[in-house]
């Protein structure tokens, strides 16, 4: 079996050359897999591993638009269409400049077992483009959305493709992108989650990754008779699932001290309370301004700028149980790793996509850490937005405490199938072999099922 696995990563990685981070999205649930494998060989004769590797369909565009001085811009818009086995493809749209096929296709791998996961009938797919938000007026942030959904509104549909918001695309990007699918289409469809309240959106949904990265945590601290009050806890990032992960760890008695953004961190030994939160929400969803400004808000904090030269990142060196990855991929590294275990953290729970290296990743499974995956411990926000698309479907809004109740329950469930999958195949405890196998039985049992297609 060890054959079989190294051949198909090394198959992959020849015909995907230059995409790091979708090899390594692969190497980790292919893993995984081998104890699959040795069990039900049908699996491998049916070719179920070299086929869920494989995109369904890719699809990829210019992206023409005028900017404020009247220069034409030029980006590349994608759409990775992974798999739809259990359902339409869904997973977000990210506008950010390190956008390229790779990161792309590793998100909508990662997609594809995460809404798994969620027990909703959801594929995995991704999407987005090169074009930087930051620091474009409205009008240019509308001129390129307007013009990149004119080529996306013929790939998607409520029954076929369903994105939604991810880095650099919130209720701004949404709302414009939502808008120039009805105009082309002349249909009021629920074909975007995240929308707006007033036409068609869910309550908690912007909140629902970082709650449901809480939530998952307090699953994983429960199964040691423990719960979240007390607990400091290590946060990344400042956007969304930032935010919200604070807000919950708030609500939950938690204490974080820490949030950063791409030019470095701020570290409040006094907690970040809820006043202070506040403030970065208005910092970051309405001054869209750096987190630098924190400090000089607050003196309890000290904030460092980022240091390309430094081979680790300092957020991850502070003296905290708890630790939430919330801001990209790669951002934990072995040493990080190794630095978090150093200061007593022993919860980890992945707010942002397959945040931690290879290396980190074994450091957290070998130490026995309670580590929660991206693909199950931020699956929170992908469930409330197959709520949304069930919610469109009826033309009906559930109340904030009907969502909020269905979210905590699915990530009850999750973190259910991962305890008793990991159980099932011999590594108790394992989190990532457990969330990896029970997303791909779903996916392998139901193209079992649809034939050679």
């Amino acid at each position: 079996m060890t054959d079989y696995v190294s051949s198909l990563l090394d198959e992959v990685k020849a015909k995907n050359p230059a995409e790091p981070e979708f090899h390594q999205a692969v190497q980790e649930v292919v893993e995984s897999l081998a104890l699959v494998l040795e069990r039900h060989p049908e699996y491998q004769h049916g070719r179920i591993i070299e086929r869920i590797v494989e995109p369904e369909r890719v699809v990829l565009f210019r992206v023409p638009w005028v900017n404020d001085q009247g220069e034409i811009q030029v980006n590349r818009g994608f759409r990775i269409e992974m798999n739809s086995a259990i359902g339409p493809y869904k997973g977000g749209l990210r506008f950010h400049p390190s956008v390229n096929l790779g990161i792309l296709k590793f998100l909508a791998f990662e997609q594809v077992f995460k809404n798994a996961l969620t027990t909703l009938p959801m594929g995995g797919g991704k999407g987005g483009s090169d074009f930087d938000p930051k620091g474009k007026s409205d009008i240019e942030v509308m001129r390129f959305c307007q013009s990149f959904m004119t080529e996306l509104c013929r790939h998607i549909g409520p029954n076929t493709d369903v994105p939604a918001g991810d880095i650099g695309v919130g209720g701004r990007e949404i709302g414009f992108l939502f808008g120039q699918y009805k105009r082309i289409r002349n249909e009021f469809t629920g074909v975007l989650t995240g929308k707006g309240l007033n036409w068609g959106g869910s309550l908690i949904r912007p909140e629902a990754t970082g709650y449901g990265c809480v939530y998952f945590a307090r699953e994983m601290l429960g199964t040691r008779n423990e719960t979240m009050e007390g607990k400091v806890c290590l946060v990344s990032g400042s956007g969304n699932v930032a935010q919200y992960t604070v807000e919950k760890l708030l609500d939950l008695g938690g204490k974080p001290v820490t949030l950063s953004d791409s030019s470095g961190f701020i570290y409040d030994e006094a907690g970040i309370d809820r006043d202070k939160l506040q403030y970065v929400m208005e910092l970051k969803n309405n001054r869209r301004g750096r987190i630098k400004e924190y400090a000089d808000k607050y003196k309890s904090a000290v904030y460092t700028a980022t240091d390309p030269r430094l081979d680790y990142n300092p957020l991850w060196d502070h003296k905290a149980e708890c630790a939430f990855p919330s801001a990209t991929q790669n951002e934990i590294n072995a040493k990080d790793a190794a630095n978090l275990l150093k200061q007593g953290v022993y919860v980890v729970g992945e707010g942002a996509n397959m945040p931690s290296t290879v290396d980190a990743v074994n450091q957290f499974v070998d130490a026995g850490i309670l580590y929660g995956p991206g693909k199950a411990a931020n699956a929170g926000g992908v469930a409330v937005s197959g709520l949304e698309m069930g919610q469109n479907s009826m033309r009906y809004s559930w109340t904030r405490e009907e969502v909020d109740t269905r979210l905590h329950m699915i990530m009850g469930s999750i973190h259910e199938a991962c305890v008793t999958t990991a159980e099932r195949f011999g590594t108790p405890g394992n989190y990532v072999n457990g969330a990896n196998i029970a997303g791909f039985l779903k996916v392998a049992d139901a193209m079992m099922d649809q034939g050679v297609v």
